[in-house]
């Protein structure tokens, strides 16, 4: 079981969070001016990168807050958790 460090909570088991995409995705500025092919890329579309990586998390069984963590997606080890 890999462990994960909760901002507020501390370290916790993986089974305790829930992943939530990549960090950092702007919302568009004005989501009705999009096409349909626009539309698809802002939601479907994401980096997939070798090495550290920007990810959003949930501490779903705990405190319930999300929080970005920086993950190595080779390793899978997480580099840092913050707020």
């Amino acid at each position: 079981m890999q462990l994960l460090t909760c901002p507020w909570c501390g370290d916790r088991e993986e089974a305790e969070f829930r992943y939530g995409g990549q960090a950092g995705v702007p919302y568009p500025a004005d989501p009705r001016a999009l096409s349909d092919a626009e539309w698809g890329r802002y939601l479907f579309v994401r980096d997939n990168p070798a090495g550290p990586f920007a990810e959003r998390w949930v501490h779903s069984a705990g405190c319930r807050r999300w929080f970005t963590a920086v993950r190595d997606t080779v390793t899978h080890e997480f580099l840092r958790e913050a707020p």
